[in-house]
């Protein structure tokens, strides 16, 4: 639940809402420490796989604080490149969550410092957004462009919203472990309840919040140095800066063994067979790295309970 109570702000892991110039920008602040180093840290990522992950959950929660919804928010980029899928989400509660996939012997010929192009290659970037049923699930796909997933998103609204963006991110290993922070300004239309502007003055409004975005530096983005609030009025105190509410962030993942068992049940015995090493089926979670191990005593009770289930339909 958003906060407008700013006395207990946290540091890290947090998405700040603003806005700029009476309300005629809006802009979110996301910086994130122990959550993105955890997600991070939970997988034996090479670094540049590790650095794709942070930014992709760092940019999801810019994003979803855009938005007005109840449900899940994905952001997920798929290339033919080394790292074929990069994938997050979070919860409207702040929950999130995120991993790639990537082939480890195609990866090891680009060198140790790989572009954002050669890692993913040609693609497309997803923004879904799921409340609950197909009549209110969004989903918006764009061809995977630029040189960063921050390049990407940029090309998305431009393409595909029709909408001005201003947005910068960084993504730093310390050693302390994983940090990051990202802000992202959404003009509002001139045609808004903001009329008393003249378009000039929006105009004008829009390009010198521009300018002062591209002042921010990677370590004050991400760091702890500066809180996020003297941050954003360090930037923005020119343009009537008004912090407006904030999110505290955690991570968390949907998985568990009762999920696990379902899916389970569904698959035929063969399929079941198949998926068994030395005389147990272990499934590993994407997302959080957890394994669930079923030996062959409760695989029969599973196989055991379907067929209860369906002779009593």
């Amino acid at each position: 639940m958003t906060s407008t109570d700013f006395t207990n702000l946290p540091v890290q892991d947090v998405i700040a809402s603003f806005t700029l110039d009476k309300a005629t920008t809006r802009g979110r602040f996301v910086r994130l420490g122990a959550l993105v180093d955890e997600i991070v840290s939970r997988h034996d990522y090479p670094l540049p796989v590790a650095r794709v992950v942070a930014e992709a959950v760092t940019l999801c929660a810019a994003l979803s604080a855009m938005l007005k919804f109840e449900g899940i928010f994905t952001l997920q980029a798929k290339g033919k490149g080394p790292v074929g899928l990069v994938v997050a989400d979070i919860l409207t509660d702040g929950t999130v969550r995120g991993y790639a996939q990537y082939d480890a012997e195609r990866l090891g010929t680009l060198g140790k410092n790989p572009s954002f192009k050669a890692l993913l290659g040609k693609g497309y970037l997803a923004f879904t957004v799921d409340q609950g049923g197909e009549d209110q699930r969004y989903q918006g796909i764009v061809e995977l462009e630029g040189n960063s997933l921050e390049d990407g998103i940029k090309h998305y609204f431009r393409q595909s919203e029709q909408m001005e963006v201003g947005l910068k991110l960084a993504v730093e290993k310390t050693e302390t472990g994983w940090q990051s922070g990202a802000i992202l300004l959404q003009r509002l239309p001139d045609e808004s309840e903001y009329g008393k502007h003249r378009p000039s003055d929006l105009e004008d409004s829009w390009r010198h919040s521009m300018v002062l975005l591209a002042t921010v530096t990677p370590g004050e983005l991400s760091g702890t140095g500066i809180e996020p609030l003297r941050l954003l009025y360090n930037l923005f105190h020119e343009q009537d800066v008004e912090a407006t509410g904030w999110q505290p962030m955690q991570r968390g993942c949907r998985c568990s063994r009762e999920k696990v068992e379902s899916v389970l049940i569904a698959l035929p015995e063969e399929d079941i067979d198949h998926l068994k090493v030395d005389g147990s089926v272990t499934v590993t979670c994407e997302f959080c790295n957890e394994n669930y191990r079923f030996d062959d005593a409760q695989i029969a009770e599973l196989m055991e309970s379907r067929q209860h289930t369906a002779t009593a339909g």
